[in-house]
């Protein structure tokens, strides 16, 4: 299942890497912008049929990338409260999705946005990881600290977007949706720890639901900041 699962992560990076390959020769040095500096997108160069496909390859990238997140996310929780022997390589394998998702907006606003994007998912999860160990120890002072760590670098995140694509990823959206994320996955690691487990499948779907609605809003302001490269 592991190696289906990144053959199929491939091959729809793939079909959205070569769509922005073949923009990037007719639109010059914008892909080198970075969050800090959003593109002024060119007028429409591409036909309506490679427009389409290039926008369901990137709607199928980004919900593949963080329907990954949610998941190893879930495994994650499942076996560091359990104390697993499986949580350390867990771990590894949901920290290289942040490593994915920081590569996958590469080619739109470069290099450096992209690493940062990761450092930042690299922190929500560690600090994620964090949270879980405390609650399970029964800390409740470092519960308490952690949790508001964690927020406070989700509201990093959101604002990092939120000046990558100002006119479309507004700072208020993208807060509020990161909010719903952190809640929805807290309340699932919290139902999980105490073993509610029909609220904590009940928790999961909520999440799910949530972070489609989230892939989904990232693939509308991206075609909508790059119409050069994604309308026809």
């Amino acid at each position: 299942m592991h190696s289906l699962a990144r053959t199929r992560l491939s091959l729809a990076a793939g079909v959205f890497a070569v769509a922005l390959v073949g923009a990037a020769c007719s639109s010059g040095s914008s892909t080198q912008n970075q969050a800090a500096a959003p593109t002024t997108s060119a007028p429409p160069t591409i036909s309506t049929t490679d427009a389409a496909a290039r926008q369901t390859a990137l709607r199928t990238t980004m919900r593949k990338l963080w329907e990954d997140h949610i998941t190893w996310t879930r495994l994650f929780i499942i076996s560091a409260e359990a104390g697993s022997p499986d949580t350390n390589t867990t771990a590894q394998r949901l920290l290289q999705n942040q490593t994915d998702i920081g590569d996958a907006i590469k080619p739109l606003y470069g290099d450096a946005a992209g690493a940062q994007l990761t450092s930042l998912l690299r922190d929500h999860i560690l600090t994620a990881g964090d949270l879980i160990a405390a609650a399970k120890a029964g800390n409740t002072a470092k519960v308490a600290t952690t949790k508001a760590r964690w927020y406070a670098n989700a509201n990093q995140i959101a604002d990092f977007l939120a000046k990558a694509n100002p006119t479309n990823w507004s700072a208020v959206e993208m807060r509020t949706m990161m909010r719903d994320h952190l809640d929805n996955t807290l309340a699932e690691a919290v139902d999980h720890l105490k073993g509610n487990w029909t609220a904590d499948v009940a928790d999961y779907d909520k999440v799910h639901t949530q972070i489609l609605n989230m892939a989904d809003m990232l693939t509308t302001g991206i075609v909508a900041q790059f119409p050069n490269k994604f309308s026809g």
